[in-house]
C-alpha cells in the first residue's frame, strides 16, 4: 500500500497537468477568437472609411453637376427672355404688315 499514497500523489499531479494544460488551451484558442474578431473588425473599419471617402467623391461630383445645371439653367432662362422679345417683335411686324396690306389694297382700288 505504500505505492499506492505515491501513485495518488502522481496521478493528482498528473490530473492537475492535464487541468492546466486544459485551461491553458482554452485561453489560447479564447485569445484566437478575440484576435480573429479584432481583425473583422478592424477590417471593417477600414472599409468604412473607404466607403465615406467613396461618398464624399461621389458627392463632390454631384455638386458639380448641380452647378452646371444651375449655370445651365441661367443661361436658357436668359435664352427664354430673349426668344420672348423676339416673338413680340414678330407679332408687332405682322400686325404692321397686316396694316400696311390693308392700306395697300385700299390704295390700289
Amino acid at each position: 500500500m505504500a505505492a499506492s499514497p505515491g501513485g495518488s500523489t502522481m496521478d493528482a499531479q498528473a490530473r492537475f497537468g492535464h487541468s492546466v494544460k486544459g485551461l491553458l488551451t482554452e485561453k489560447v484558442t479564447s485569445c484566437g477568437t478575440d484576435v480573429i474578431a479584432l481583425t473583422k473588425q478592424v477590417l471593417r473599419g477600414s472599409r468604412s472609411a473607404e466607403f465615406l471617402g467613396q461618398a464624399a467623391r461621389n458627392m463632390v461630383m454631384q455638386e458639380d453637376a448641380i452647378l452646371h445645371s444651375e449655370d445651365s439653367l441661367r443661361k436658357m432662362a436668359i435664352i427664354t427672355t430673349h426668344l420672348q422679345y423676339q416673338q413680340e417683335a414678330i407679332q408687332r411686324n405682322i400686325e404692321q404688315s397686316s396694316n400696311l396690306r390693308d392700306q395697300l389694297s385700299h390704295l390700289l382700288k
